[in-house]
């Protein structure tokens, strides 16, 4: 019986080989399929870093050209209440336009508004309408002629340095008046 069974196991082993032999033809194409999808990855990998990168360097110009633009914002935003008492000192020696003080005065005050020209620095228009953005409403007084919210006058100038503001102006601001409560009676 045993020699009975021998040759069926015989038999068994040719399709065993066949099928080996496919097994191994298809782990033949697996390791070239493998390679070109881990290829195609590492490929994917790299576009991306690379687009990193550029984003990285785009990004990297961009901080440090603003960095530049805005080096100096600290030191004007310091320098604005000395330009202010300046300004006060002025306003005193004018009352003597042909004294010495006054004259040279006035000419550090055109060096001075030439520096923050210069530097990108810019006076906020006070003229029109309150803007809440520019300016910071001190008080409000009553205006019958005109209009609600009109600027009335400064009482600090503010200043902007290139499109950011260093200091917002203080200004006083129309409101109409009320009417009377009662009064009409």
């Amino acid at each position: 019986m045993q020699a009975d069974n021998d040759p069926p196991q015989a038999a068994e082993t040719p399709q065993e080989t066949a099928e080996n032999t496919a097994a191994q033809e298809t782990q033949a194409l697996d390791p070239w399929e493998e390679l070109e999808a881990e290829a195609a990855k590492w490929k994917e990998v790299s576009l991306r870093t690379a687009a990193e990168m550029d984003n990285l360097r785009k990004r990297t110009a961009r901080e440090r050209e603003e960095a530049i633009r805005y080096a100096n914002q600290r030191l004007l935003e310091e320098l604005l209440p000395v330009i202010d008492n300046f300004e006060m000192g002025m306003q005193a020696a004018s009352q003597d336009t042909k004294s010495m003080i006054y004259i040279g005065m006035d000419m550090v005050r055109r060096q001075l508004n030439e520096f923050l020209s210069s530097q990108g620095v810019e006076e906020i228009p006070t003229s029109g309408n309150f803007d809440p953005n520019l300016h910071d409403a001190v008080a409000q007084e009553d205006c019958s002629a005109g209009e609600d919210g009109r600027i009335l006058r400064v009482t600090r100038r503010g200043f902007k340095l290139r499109d950011r503001l260093l200091r917002p102006a203080s200004v006083v601001v129309s409101k109409l008046p009320t009417p009377a409560e009662g009064g009409a009676a």
